[in-house]
This record gives C-alpha cells, sequence and structure tokens, in this order.
C-alpha cells in the first residue's frame, strides 16, 4: 500500500533536542510515524527520508537505489557537498561494476585479520600519544592530544604520507566536512589535496615503499588522478571519523557514571561498549544519500526513478523494534546490528581498523587514567552540529 505524502514535508536539518547524543526529535517522531516520508533541503528541493532500520537496510543494500551524484534528482544536504560529490571521482560516489573494481584494490588492506595484526602497533601509538598528554599536564584538550592525531598517524602510515604533515590536511579536511563552507572553498580545499597526493603518487612511482598509494601506483591501472581520489577519500574518512567516535564516546561514558565505572571493572567489554558507542551516537548525522533509478516501494511508500533518498542512520540505530531501551546507552547490548558504518556493498571499507582504534584507545584511556573528568562545565562542551561528522570540537578534561 503507497501511504500519502504530508502535507508539509519537514526541513532538513532538523533541530537537535535537549540531548546532543541524541537525532532530532523530527527524525525520532518520523521513524514512529511516518518512516519514509518528504523533507524539504536547503535548495527548496525535496527528497524521501528513511528512518527506520529494516528500511535503511532495503535501501542500502538494493543497488537500485544508486550512489552516484551525477545522476538527477540525487540529493545534496548543502551546496558545498554538491560541490565535492559533482566533482570527485571517488569510489564511494559510483555503482558497481565500477565501484567494485575499484574498491576490490583496497579490500586487503582493511580486512579484519590484517587490522588485527595492526593491534600491538596502534597499542603503542596510543600509549606515546597519552604519555605526551599526560606529559603536558591537565587540563587537557583530548580532542588535539589524543583522539585526532592517533587515526592521523595510523591513515599516514598505512598510506604511505608523510605525517610531519598532518596540519596541512587536517585544516582542509575540516573545510571540506564543514557544512558552513562555501562551495569555493570546498573546491579549493579538495584541490589542494588531490594535487597534494597527486604528487605524492607520482614519487612513489619513483620511490616506491610498502604504503597503500604506492601499492596503487604500482598496479598500473589507475591514473595519477584515481590514486589520488581514492588517497583523498582515505585519508579524510580514515581520521575524522575516528578522531570524533573517540571524543564523543569518551564525553557520553563520563556522562554516564553506571556505563563508565562497568567498563573500567570490566575491560573485556570494550568489544561490545564499541559496538554500543557506534549504534548510540552514530556520527554520521546527515544521512546516506541515495536516487532511486527505478520506481520502487520501501516501507509502504512508493519511490519514483529519480527520486532522492536519504538513510538516517541515527534514527534507524534508535529503532527501538532493533534496540530495546534504544535511548538507554548499554556497553553490555548486542548492537552489531547497528547501521553505524552503513549496509550493503557500499558500507564503510575501513570499519576493522575504526574498531581496533577506538577498543585500544578507549580501554588505554580508561585503564590508565583511573580519575578521568571534564574540565569544564558540561554545558560549555561545543558540538559539532556544523561539520559533516559530528562530535565536539574540543574535550579539555583532567585526571
Amino acid at each position: 500500500m503507497t501511504t500519502a505524502h504530508p502535507v508539509t514535508p519537514l526541513s532538513f536539518p532538523a533541530p537537535r533536542g535537549a540531548c546532543p547524543f541524541d537525532p532530532p526529535p523530527a527524525y525520532q517522531r518520523a521513524r514512529r510515524e511516518q518512516p519514509v516520508t518528504r523533507v524539504t533541503l536547503w535548495d527548496g528541493s525535496q527528497c524521501w527520508m528513511v528512518t527506520r532500520h529494516a528500511d535503511v537496510r532495503v535501501v542500502l543494500r538494493d543497488q537500485r537505489f544508486s550512489s552516484d551524484a551525477r545522476r538527477p534528482g540525487f540529493p545534496f544536504v548543502t551546496d558545498g557537498r554538491r560541490a565535492l560529490a559533482n566533482e570527485s571521482t571517488s569510489f564511494i560516489r559510483l555503482d558497481d561494476p565500477e565501484h567494485a573494481r575499484l574498491r576490490r584494490m583496497l579490500t586487503a588492506d582493511f580486512m579484519i585479520k590484517k587490522a588485527e595484526v595492526l593491534r600491538p602497533r596502534v597499542q603503542r601509538i596510543v600509549d606515546d600519544f597519552l604519555d605526551r598528554m599526560v606529559e603536558h599536564g591537565a587540563p587537557a584538550d583530548l580532542v588535539t592530544e589524543f583522539a585526532l592525531p592517533i587515526p592521523s598517524l595510523v591513515i599516514c602510515l598505512l598510506l604511505g604520507v608523510d605525517y610531519a604533515d598532518h596540519t596541512y590536511f587536517q585544516e582542509r579536511s575540516r573545510i571540506m566536512l564543514n557544512n558552513g563552507s562555501t562551495a569555493d572553498e570546498i573546491r579549493q580545499a579538495r584541490d589542494e589535496l588531490t594535487e597534494y597526493l597527486g604528487r605524492l603518487a607520482q614519487r612513489k612511482r619513483r620511490e616506491p615503499d610498502d604504503g597503500i598509494i604506492s601499492r596503487l601506483v604500482a598496479r598500473g591501472e589507475l591514473t595519477d588522478e584515481e590514486v589520488a581520489s581514492t588517497g583523498l577519500l582515505l585519508l579524510v574518512a580514515g581520521h575524522e571519523t575516528t578522531a570524533n567516535m573517540t571524543s564523543l564516546s569518551t564525553l557520553a561514558l563520563l556522562r554516564d557514571p553506571a556505563q563508565l565505572t562497568r567498563l573500567r571493572a570490566e575491560p573485556a567489554l570494550v568489544k561490545p561498549a564499541v559496538e554500543e558507542l557506534l549504534r548510540f551516537l552514530t556520527i554520521v548525522h546527515f544521512g546516506l544519500p541515495r536516487v532511486a533509478t527505478e520506481d520502487l516501494e520501501v516501507g509502504g511508500q512508493t519511490i519514483r526513478a529519480g527520486e532522492g533518498v536519504l538513510c538516517m542512520l541515527s534514527a534507524a540505530n534508535r529503532d527501538e523494534e532493533v534496540f530495546e531501551g534504544a535511548d538507554r546507552l548499554d556497553i553490555g547490548r548486542e548492537s552489531r546490528r547497528h547501521v553505524a558504518f552503513g549496509f550493503g556493498v557500499h558500507q564503510c571499507l575501513g570499519q576493522p581498523l575504526a574498531r581496533v582504534e577506538l577498543q585500544i584507545a578507549l580501554e588505554t584511556l580508561l585503564r590508565r587514567l583511573p580519575g578521568l573528568r571534564l574540565a569544564v562545565p558540561y554545558e560549555d562542551i561545543r558540538f559539532r552540529t556544523d561539520m559533516a561528522i559530528y562530535g565536539v570540537h574540543e574535550l579539555p578534561v583532567a585526571w
């Protein structure tokens, strides 16, 4: 059965509620009352918003919903996102078979076994940055001194990028992910990073190493532009997502003494705790965009060919039909069905590495700093409501 459109589509993005860890109340309400609903975007265009867990999985695994941003009707949540997507050759904005061809070149580098082999190396990196933070003394900004540099260094090592350039790519990453950046600002930041990685690819042709960029170059199947585009995706996504999950997870635990105490007492719970934090926080708050390539029905609603869809991962991960007491953080919960990394053929390639980094960072932080606490009032924390990847701008802590 096809349901009727609401009289007035929701405005997207919707205002946030009282709790900064929760999805906007309008998305939660939509999931309960009309899980496939119309929303109006920044430019006046409309698309569908899908909020129920089952429906999100249906859309993300059905390749009749395209990831190709060049298709008419593809939804963009800001003008900057449109500028970035329309001119990018990243494989996440391609459909199979081209998407699969490019993704397969990276699969071996991000398999679970490969991530597990990296555990001792990641542990040393985490310990080193925590040593520096402690030596520097309290108060410290957990974002800049711990959460951000750890995944930045790890992805640099994997790619073969010089970590000494981390300030350069972090500054440009912030511009690209800032929802307030203009299209021109995003283009410039992207072009500068692409040129940087293109020059790196050329150098790897002359001076190969065992990094991912060097191996992509050595395959001889990709142009320098394709290598640079792939490197850009891995570099930006490889540090921004894990950095923000680390800091936001720490804050969520500090705000929930019962869960914090339990995790300190039972460190073996760190793996399910990370899955639950991924579900509960879901830092991709602007949804995963798709566009229908033919008429389809989702959740009882007909979506026509050429109509855009936003899959709201944050709302889906609070679906009471899948996660009982979904608005409550429970580190002992079985949360593996969450969609924080997406779903289907486009789900996050780097999720095994992200899990390892998060598990080690949180376990080490809580074990070594038993007195960890906020160094400012909670009300003073600035959340990244202006960014494509949610989190906090700073997290001042003491111990």
